[in-house]
């Protein structure tokens, strides 16, 4: 087998990996420090489209990672992407916050109730029935169905809160339409990213706490793979799965010397 190239690229997951439950994690800011210093590359990735860049940016500083808006990559921004791909200055109702609607603003889509080319289903902490109620009759309608993220459950102080992949069950139910996703673990996010950076797979790492989506997403796109254990899966979990990472540590910290 030849060897694997040199790493000229990083990209990592964002909860579990740099921050858990809004703390850092030790050793974090350190990584982004390395990173920025070098000059190397890099995207902090998430599938939480609640929030914009800029608001992903302040919350990450208050924890003492400081890094360029321009290096946060969302599901909202994917999303954005594909949709003006697939179907340029079109238009969406959405059932989300401002992180998925400020993207599809930028990629000139209009957002409305009256016979949208897509329902775009987000992350929120606030579900309306009213709002889940419209997107499933606009469905049935002919709305073509997308998520930002498949992830059924998200961390919060108080336990696990109902996700974006748990309310799209809910509207497959209704109207025997499956949502496509465009977050990870769909490769079409890392693909997205790499172009972001100009990088190539060969030559990139993906970091992420999630083997179901982070590592999955990485070796599909051909990436090399490193699961932290600072997340949610613990070590004794990881030969269930059919597929392994090429490196498991402790934390992020481990890989400081790496870059």
């Amino acid at each position: 087998m030849a060897d694997p190239k040199p790493i000229e690229c990083w990209m990592t997951d964002m909860d579990g990996v740099l921050v858990h439950e809004g703390r850092l994690i030790p050793g974090a800011d350190a990584f982004v420090a390395r990173l920025r210093e070098t000059g190397r590359p890099f995207l902090v990735l998430t599938n939480n489209s609640i929030y914009t860049p800029r608001d992903l940016q302040f919350r990450l500083r208050s924890t003492g990672i400081d890094l360029p808006v321009e290096s946060i990559w969302t599901s909202a921004l994917a999303t954005a992407t594909f949709l003006d791909d697939q179907r340029p200055q079109g238009s969406a109702y959405v059932v989300g916050e401002a992180g998925l609607t400020t993207a599809l603003h930028e990629i000139g889509y209009v957002l409305t109730d009256n016979a949208p080319d897509y329902v775009v289903l987000g992350e929120t902490r606030t579900y309306s029935f009213e709002a889940v109620t419209t997107a499933i009759r606009l469905i049935r309608g002919g709305a073509r169905f997308v998520a930002t993220n498949p992830d059924p459950t998200g961390p919060s102080s108080e336990g696990v809160l109902p996700a974006t992949g748990a309310v799209a069950a809910l509207m497959t139910r209704a109207t025997g339409v499956d949502p496509y996703y465009v977050g990870k673990p769909n490769p079409l996010m890392m693909r997205a990213a790499l172009n972001r950076l100009q990088a190539h797979s060969e030559t990139t790492v993906m970091v992420g706490d999630r083997m179901d989506t982070d590592i999955v997403a990485g070796l599909e796109a051909g990436m090399r793979t490193v699961l932290v254990l600072t997340g949610i899966v613990r070590a004794e979990e990881i030969d269930r799965f059919p597929y392994r990472p090429h490196r498991v540590v402790s934390s992020i910290a481990d890989l400081v010397d790496d870059i």
